[in-house]
């Protein structure tokens, strides 16, 4: 199914629950917390995107995709992310400001021009942020890794990926090099739910568990 007939915020709410689909299930909840919206405009939505034939919204377990929704989520992904590799590598735009440049630029790509894309930059199969970028067919293999909220103290660890959207979250990750490739080492891990201290670069950076969970790592050495 083409997107050509959906909203801008159809289109959004698509891709936000494409992008939660590995992490945690899309509930309307998590949806508009995910978009900054009220539960009552995400629940609206949800309903407008179930009489496309888009999702399906089972009460208290959530929302999934349709096969028609999952094909239009897919394509959303890819447009933006494609766009995030040519902001970053081409026009050297700030890493922490790509992905809300790229979500303006998504809604007015067409197909012919998507492929372009895809072929003038090399078909490239991650984004600047490390997620991954779906095939022409819609496939991608998903990330290995764990959030970085779920490690323990002593970990040397790989970042993989960042899943964070908001320019303000994604500057503070920047500004503390936490970035995908970045090697990083869980120090400390404050009890209640308090901040892990972590070793970047040879800098302490303390880093709240609702932020350490859009950071996606991998071991770089084992455990000691």
């Amino acid at each position: 199914m083409s997107s050509e007939y959906l909203s801008e915020s159809m289109e959004m709410y698509l891709k936000a629950m494409l992008e939660m689909s590995d992490r945690e299930p899309a509930t309307v909840s998590r949806l508009a917390e995910r978009l900054g919206v009220t539960a009552v405009s995400a629940n609206e939505m949800v309903r407008k995107l179930g009489e496309h034939g888009l999702v399906k919204h089972t009460p208290y377990k959530g929302v999934s995709f349709t096969g028609k929704g999952r094909e239009v989520a897919c394509s959303v992904m890819r447009r933006q992310r494609l766009w995030e590799v040519f902001l970053f590598d081409y026009l050297k735009i700030e890493w922490a400001k790509i992905y809300e440049l790229a979500c303006s630029l998504e809604h007015a790509t067409a197909p012919e021009v998507t492929s372009a894309l895809a072929d003038f930059l090399g078909n490239p199969t991650t984004c600047p942020r490390g997620n991954p970028i779906p095939a022409a067919d819609g496939s991608f293999a998903p990330l290995d890794g764990i959030p970085l909220s779920e490690a323990v103290v002593g970990d040397a660890l790989r970042v993989v990926a960042v899943n964070a959207t908001s320019t303000d979250v994604l500057k503070y990750l920047q500004d503390r090099d936490i970035l995908p490739g970045s090697e990083i080492k869980v120090l400390d891990a404050a009890p209640l739910q308090g901040p892990l201290t972590l070793g970047v670069d040879g800098k302490e950076v303390a880093l709240g568990l609702q932020i350490a969970d859009f950071v996606l790592v991998r071991p770089h050495t084992s455990r000691k």
